[in-house]
């Protein structure tokens, strides 16, 4: 049996033995304990939660497996699980029953166990049925570090991270790998913590220093770089579904960079994680809060808004909550909460008016759903966040507009004749005007008018009045259209408040905005995670981002762990990094993962000194090289016993060309920016409405985290990334033909390729091996080898030959960009190192972190 299992386990993909801890035991003989959370659970939620688990609308038999009391409840003479005889346990009497009205899962079911699955239910049983509540719904629990009995293995111990992994390769005979070379290593940490590799300067640094902490310096480097923000706000923005447009038909724009400048800002100052959650969930309702609290709070304006013609505005405020609600349970507890918002949660103790508890705290802002008239997407409440030169324009504006306004007011007391200090309405012939003039004239004083208003007094006095009169009116109203304009210029960024009275919030059948039932619910966090007994009180927003971040979560710091583990392994912990419930994967170091999370606490929620942990650990710097056995055994390297090597994400590789050839422009913050793009594609997507203008200058070669997002369409080069319409836990990672289709052909990997070409024209001694290698220590930080110096130097000499032979297509290809060409280089020669170079930047070793 033993036999069987193991390879049901490895060729099912479930993992649920062989690679997530029990397969350790399994393989080891019958008497290996049965993990309840690990083995029994993931089988009891996949085939019979749907019928007997939280969702009351579709249980049956008021049967509960999800539930210790369900699972070992008798009634009518039968007891569902009695610990210790499988014999008289009615559920494994089910499970093996030759009747077919009587065995579970019902034979129509789709999902039937297999032998190994009754199996572990039965070894469990007999066990004595150990049960244990949902692990992720518990708190983390600090295991002790493990000592490791081998003295080679003990002594590459390097931090607690690496006797946990240690400790768990050596239960399952494997050995760590090697540790990667010091090139090598200097890359892989340089584009983790900053997206970018490092230079042949910082290489040759980092090379000659022989001291034992080399690298950890190294590391600290990185981790003060304003590269790190800059590196890191990617995975939050994607969190965040930030996009620079509403998203919908029409797709308008909005201001929302001043909230992604935040991030970048907040990561780079070492905010901690538990105030850098507070603040974007309710940074407006702190006590007086600043203004880059109030613009922390746009957080949760970053959602898609759907503004189009017919749309019914409270139908789009409600989707605007359901988001809320989902991506702040997807983010900070791991949930996939949308699956209440219609009914109980079919797997998960979430209870539909569970979520409209949490739906009740994000009802209670202004937003009305309706989007202001006009072609811009910002819809209120605004922040003004006015530059320096917005700053003087509408000073300048109020300026002028307050001396003509004196002006009118002089020719007002002539025209309207009345007593010293009372308004223009005590005259008579202003009580005459008609339409609207009265009301206006007597709302406010000239300066402070409507260019409507004025416009209209204007088109009556030009039959009836002044003609001096009216020319100042004329001089009033150019005014009044510059302080407009200069006011309209003003920086503002949408962000969240509160309504002074509190909506009443009740359950929504179905989810559907217009069945309101009669269930009156109030703010607060879900059933499963209050404390028996506790009482409740109905909770702000402020209420409830402090309590995500408080111990009283579970999976609070679970969560942002698993995710710094994914962003630099590849996969978390967890590997439904989005879903910690019971359909989850479980953990794969579960100590480990939990170790982490009360370490981060402990750590004061100190992001950095988070990834200096992990990154310092012999476990990240081990060598990524894998044999074939390990490979078999091992496929995805969840045991970590080899470093990590995949496919860089697209803005990655795009940030890193743009380094290797020196044209990436560090400047920091500010509105997005429009590189290169296939012509036609914003025009095709929205039928003609919205004209790409590209950007000019150092905006082509800004880092990608700045390129402009356009919500329906997103930026063309950025393969495999988050789509920014919903929050995002985990980019997909593929690799097809298309992907080499843009490294090799884009106008920004093409012009990197001609930059690079020319640096290394310029700057590299005469010699082809010379200027190879130059290529090889810019793009992948190490030097060329022998083999490929004579692969590319034959290369390059036919592609000499090529282009010798075609001027005409060598000239085209060295004006690829728009960035400076020195004249004085061959177009020959400059064409045929630039082939070289998009090739060097094509290697499988570029596009991949070793």
């Amino acid at each position: 049996m033993v036999g069987s299992l193991r390879h049901y386990c490895l060729s099912s993909g479930l993992a649920v033995l062989v690679l997530l801890g029990a397969g350790a035991h399994a393989g080891r003989g019958a008497e290996a304990p049965i993990h309840f959370n690990r083995q029994v659970l993931p089988i009891l939620s996949d085939a019979c939660f749907h019928c007997h688990g939280p969702d009351a609308a579709t249980r049956k038999a008021d049967l509960r497996l999800d539930q210790k009391e369900g699972l070992f409840r008798t009634k009518d003479g039968l007891s569902v699980v009695v610990p210790g005889s499988s014999e008289e346990s009615d559920l494994y009497q089910r499970l093996i029953s030759p009747h077919e009205d009587e065995r579970m899962p019902l034979p129509e079911s789709a999902r039937q166990l297999k032998p190994a699955e009754i199996a572990i239910i039965k070894a469990w049983i007999e066990q004595g049925a150990p049960w244990s509540s949902h692990w992720a719904f518990s708190p983390p629990v600090r295991a002790a570090v493990p000592a490791i009995p081998d003295a080679r293995l003990s002594a590459r111990v390097r931090t607690p991270i690496d006797a946990f992994v240690f400790s768990r390769l050596a239960a399952e005979h494997l050995e760590p790998s090697p540790e990667a070379s010091r090139v090598e290593l200097l890359r892989r940490v340089s584009l983790d913590l900053t997206g970018v590799p490092p230079s042949p300067e910082e290489v040759e640094a980092f090379l000659a220093d022989a001291a034992p902490d080399a690298y950890e310096r190294q590391v600290d480097r990185l981790l003060a770089s304003p590269r790190y923000g800059q590196r890191w706000a990617w995975d939050w923005l994607d969190l965040a579904r930030y996009a620079d447009t509403n998203g919908f038909q029409g797709d308008p724009e909005r201001t929302m960079w001043p909230w992604r400048d935040w991030v970048v800002d907040a990561l780079n100052a070492h905010q901690p994680y538990d105030q850098f959650s507070i603040e974007q969930l309710a940074g407006d309702l702190l006590p007086d809060a600043t203004v880059a609290q109030r613009v922390a709070s746009g957080f949760h304006r970053n959602a898609m808004f759907n503004g189009e013609g017919g749309r019914i505005p409270e139908e789009t405020r409600v989707e605007n909550v359901f988001d809320r609600v989902e991506t702040t349970a997807t983010v900070w507890m791991g949930l996939t909460m949308a699956c209440a918002r219609c009914h109980d949660h079919k797997f998960d103790p979430i209870k539909h008016t569970d979520y409209f508890s949490l739906f009740d705290i994000f009802n209670q802002m202004s937003e009305t759903g309706a989007q202001p008239s006009g072609r811009s997407g910002q819809v209120p409440p605004l922040l003004e966040l006015p530059t320096p030169a917005e700053s003087l324009a509408v000073q300048g504006a109020r300026e002028r507009i307050a001396v003509i306004g004196r002006e009118v007011e002089e020719r007002e007391r002539a025209v309207f004749a009345r007593a010293a200090g009372e308004p223009v309405t005590a005259s008579s012939a202003a009580q005459s005007l008609p339409g609207k003039l009265p009301e206006s004239f007597a709302a406010v004083g000239p300066e402070d008018r409507s260019v409507v208003a004025i416009n209209e007094a204007i088109a009556h006095f030009k039959a009836h009045g002044d003609p001096d009169y009216v020319a100042a009116l004329e001089r009033l109203a150019k005014a009044a259209r510059e302080r407009e304009d200069a006011l309209r210029q003003v920086t503002r960024v949408m962000i969240m408040d509160e309504v002074s009275e509190r909506r009443e919030t009740v359950v929504l059948a179905r989810g559907n905005y217009e069945a309101r039932t009669t269930t009156r619910v109030e703010g607060a966090i879900p059933e499963v995670f209050r404390s028996p007994g506790e009482p409740t009180k109905r909770m702000n927003r402020l209420d409830l981002a402090r309590w995500l971040v408080s111990p009283a979560n579970p999976l609070g710091a679970r969560t942002a762990v698993n995710r710094a583990w994914q962003a630099f392994f590849g996969v978390g912990f967890v590997k439904t990094a989005e879903d910690f419930g019971v359909q989850s994967e479980p953990p794969s170091h579960p100590e480990l993962l939990d170790w982490l999370a009360t370490e981060y606490v402990r750590l004061g929620w100190n992001t950095k000194a988070l990834h200096r942990l992990i990154v310092t650990s012999a476990v990240y710097r081990q060598s990524s090289r894998v044999s074939p056995s390990l490979l078999e055994k091992d496929p995805e390297n969840r045991l970590l016993a080899r470093g990590v090597r995949h496919r860089l994400p697209s803005w990655m590789l795009r940030d890193q060309a743009l380094s290797a050839a020196g044209l990436l422009v560090d400047r920091a913050g500010g509105p997005g920016v429009l590189p290169y793009q296939p012509a036609g594609i914003w025009e095709e997507a929205t039928f003609g409405v919205k004209k790409y203008v590209q950007s000019k200058g150092d905006d082509l070669h800004r880092r990608s985290l700045y390129v402009f997002w356009r919500r329906i369409v997103g930026p063309t080069s950025f393969f495999d990334s988050g789509a920014r319409q919903v929050c995002t836990v985990k980019v997909a990672r593929t690799n097809t033909p298309m992907h080499a289709l843009v490294t090799l052909n884009d106008p920004a990997y093409v012009e990197a390729a001609r930059v690079l070409a020319q640096r290394v024209l310029q700057t590299a001694p005469p010699d082809d091996a010379s200027r190879i290698d130059r290529i090889y220590r810019l793009a992948l930080a190490r030097p060329a080898r022998a083999e490929e110096l004579r692969i590319l130097g034959a290369r390059l000499a036919t592609l000499r030959t090529q282009y010798g032979a075609d001027p005409a297509e060598a000239r085209l290809l060295v004006r690829s960009g728009e960035a400076p060409r020195p004249t004085e280089l061959d177009p020959v020669e400059h064409a045929a190192w630039t082939a070289v170079c998009a090739l060097v930047l094509n290697l499988d070793e570029t596009l991949s972190k070793e």
